[in-house]
């Protein structure tokens, strides 16, 4: 019996030992003509769901379980030729050079079938295969997430954290919402100053209907700052939630079906145009670059309680020429109505409002989010400026390094899962979605969890804020 459970042991160490036996795999990747750095390329393990891409710096750190050494890592980034070579063969001491590569617009646009030929039609078609593309069954999306918040010269916020989503497949389940949860977190360090009445005021109107107030009208001395975090943290969740990124029109293909989407396709055209710009190939397939532009309509995010309007839209989308998935958004809201200027310039001291990327993978034929970067302008330190965008300011007394922030949010998903039961007990447990509030560090979860790899600067900002957080603690 004792010898039983002695070889059970062994057995058990050395399948957990195989099962954790990782490979790290890093590595730099440039553009072959410019040699300079590739921003946002795919780094991934083929027909798997294990990946990440490259930073600012065109850098990237992948771990890979040891099974799969024998599989095949592939670097693709849009508009250039891939680089493949099985995961045991990578050597990390020699940079990854990729070259251009782009297909003949004319020759596509000559082509004898018949296919739209024009942007609009394009991406009207791409809309109308969404059903097909997306996947039509429910599913969960394994993720790591960072928040962070800052202003020209420091970090003055940061999340790292572990996500799960949950989707219901498209349009398959009527009424079932996409769920996010917060497994993990690794930082979590906020260091903002609270003194934003605007947004106090907001969080006394949204208390207490039909209560008129202004922000002109509180003395900043008199409220407590206990109360003032608490507004802070609920117009966090309001404009930053992880609900509203992904159950919201920022979700715009995932959301499309809804009838007042950013990318809705009965209105779409009203307020976007699109022009084909050229074809560009990724992995050997065609794919479709088309310029986003304004049309005859303004674009309303309608965020409940903001003035969310007023904005012209800018960008490009990357669309498969063989399945019209889309495969890439780049998509920016800048201020384009008179009050929107007023209140964008006055506020924030930019017209650029939104910023938004969504990339897509392919898995088992259908497309999945792969990463999403979302930055947007926000009030949280007024400093000597009236919140009241009417008030006249003196703007020779405002250090615009330090008063305007803004919030910028990156998730890289790093593995899907398919298999029902498990997506089954998954739903049975309890989902937060709340990445605001601080949750237990587990250093064993973060050894073998996929991140983005920090750029150069941002590495040093962080390390700024850790300090200063570690005496702000103390």
């Amino acid at each position: 019996m004792k010898l039983t459970k002695c070889l059970f042991s062994i057995t058990l160490t050395i399948y957990t030992l195989g099962v954790f036996s990782q490979t790290e795999l890093m590595n730099t990747v440039l553009d072959g003509e410019t040699f300079q750095p590739l921003e946002s390329a795919s780094v991934y393990i083929q027909n798997t769901t294990i990946g990440t891409i490259t930073n600012t710096d065109g850098k990237f750190v992948l771990v890979v379980p040891n099974k799969h050494l024998k599989d095949t890592l592939v670097i693709s980034s849009i508009g250039f030729k891939s680089y493949k070579i099985p995961v045991g063969e990578f050597d990390s001491s020699f940079d990854v050079y990729l070259d251009p590569d782009v297909a003949s617009l004319d020759e596509v646009l000559l082509v004898a079938e018949t296919r739209p030929k024009t942007g609009n039609d394009i991406m009207l078609r791409a809309l109308e295969e969404i059903p097909v593309n997306l996947p039509d069954s429910s599913y969960l999306q394994k993720g790591f997430l960072r928040h962070k918040e800052r202003n020209k010269k420091e970090f003055k916020w940061l999340i790292e954290s572990a996500i799960t989503f949950y989707d219901p497949g498209y349009d398959t389940i009527p009424g079932e919402k996409m769920r996010i949860n917060v497994d993990q977190v690794r930082k979590s360090y906020d260091l903002r100053d609270v003194d934003s009445l605007l947004t106090y005021t907001s969080y006394l109107k949204n208390k207490a209907k039909n209560v008129k107030l202004r922000s002109r009208n509180l003395i900043r001395d008199t409220i407590e700052t206990a109360s003032l975090i608490k507004a802070i943290k609920w117009n966090d969740n309001r404009i930053n939630g992880l609900e509203t990124l992904f159950g919201g029109k920022l979700n715009m293909v995932r959301n499309s079906s809804n009838p007042k989407a950013l990318f809705d396709i009965e209105d779409i055209l009203s307020k976007h145009q699109f022009k084909l710009d050229t074809v560009l190939v990724e992995n050997d397939r065609k794919i479709y670059k088309i310029e986003i532009s304004e049309s005859f309509e303004h674009v309303n995010l309608e965020t409940k309680g903001v003035f969310n309007d007023g904005f012209q839209p800018k960008g490009w989308i990357y669309i498969y020429w063989d399945t019209y998935a889309i495969k890439k958004i780049e998509y920016e809201l800048h201020a384009a109505s008179q009050a929107q200027r007023s209140r964008s310039k006055t506020l924030f001291d930019t017209y650029l409002n939104h910023k938004l990327v969504i990339s897509y993978k392919e898995y088992q034929d259908k497309m999945y989010l792969n990463y999403i970067y979302y930055e947007t302008p926000k009030l949280v330190n007024v400093g000597v400026a009236e919140d009241d965008p009417r008030t006249e300011i003196d703007e020779s007394a405002v250090n615009k390094d330090e008063r305007f922030y803004y919030t910028v949010q990156e998730i890289l998903f790093t593995e899907i899962i398919t298999d029902q039961q498990t997506v089954d007990e998954a739903l049975s447990e309890p989902w937060d979605s709340d990445m605001f509030s601080p949750k237990p560090y587990d250093k064993a979860f973060w050894e073998n969890y996929n991140t983005l790899l920090e750029s150069e600067e941002e590495e040093k900002l962080i390390q700024d804020l850790t300090k200063r957080y570690s005496l702000f603690k103390e």
